[in-house]
């Protein structure tokens, strides 16, 4: 399994992409799967998320196609978006999250990571689009140009990229160069950790509480990512 997706109104749903191709699903905690891939190219899922309001729409990044949609927790599924035009090039997403915004569209935003930073499209899927403040109508006007920030560092790859579902303009990055957090949707981006992440969740109800996978096990902190416990080997 590449990568995997929960939603805090379905206890024990885990949705996995495979580098294999296709998805699974399971609704016991891990302890069986069925296939949920039906309809997708056959190549890795290298991201996938589920929508922030609605546990049964989820997201997934196909290497080399693009990003799709499904309605019905997997069942079925449907092509909504290219990969995003950065730096000359297509880029493959290599993380997703759902973000919960008012300033979205329809109130819903989806961030990628890429191997060159992070970017965003509304729920229209309208066009990706760099972070920036305001709303998506903003950013999509013409000659509208963006409010200088504080980017995650040029050219890191993402591996890691999350929402805090209590506070949803709180964000987590992980990348090589350690853990970024960030309090204004991506706006702006403070390092907190040297730690890296391969993986990263938020609890749901606070969002300074951090658990990630690396290469030395499952970590947890408490306060944001500035100090970290071990839980798990792997």
């Amino acid at each position: 399994m590449l990568t995997f997706t929960t939603h805090p109104e379905r206890p024990g749903r885990i949705v996995g992409g495979l580098d294999t191709g296709g998805v699974v699903l399971s609704v016991d905690g891990g302890k069986s799967w069925d296939v949920r891939g039906q309809g997708l190219p056959k190549a890795a899922v290298t991201a996938i998320t589920t929508a922030a309001t609605n546990p049964d729409t989820i997201y997934a990044a196909i290497r080399g196609d693009g990003l799709w949609q499904s309605d019905d927790a997997g069942q079925s599924w449907v092509f909504v978006m290219d990969r995003p035009w950065l730096a000359n090039a297509e880029r493959d997403l290599t993380a997703l999250s759902s973000v919960d915004l008012a300033t979205g569209m329809g109130g819903i935003w989806l961030y990628a990571g890429t191997d060159t930073g992070v970017t965003r499209v509304p729920d229209c899927f309208c066009r990706w689009q760099d972070v920036q403040p305001g709303d998506a109508m903003d950013a999509l006007a013409s000659g509208k140009q963006a409010t200088p920030k504080v980017p995650l560092p040029e050219g890191e790859p993402v591996s890691a990229l999350v929402s805090a579902v209590s506070r949803p303009a709180t964000l987590y990055a992980g990348l090589p160069s350690g853990i970024w957090q960030s309090q204004d949707a991506g706006v702006t981006w403070l390092k907190r950790s040297e730690v890296i992440a391969t993986a990263l969740a938020v609890h749901p109800l606070r969002a300074d509480d951090l658990v990630i996978v690396n290469d030395d096990g499952v970590l947890q902190s408490p306060d944001g990512g500035r100090t970290w416990t071990a839980i798990a080997n792997i």
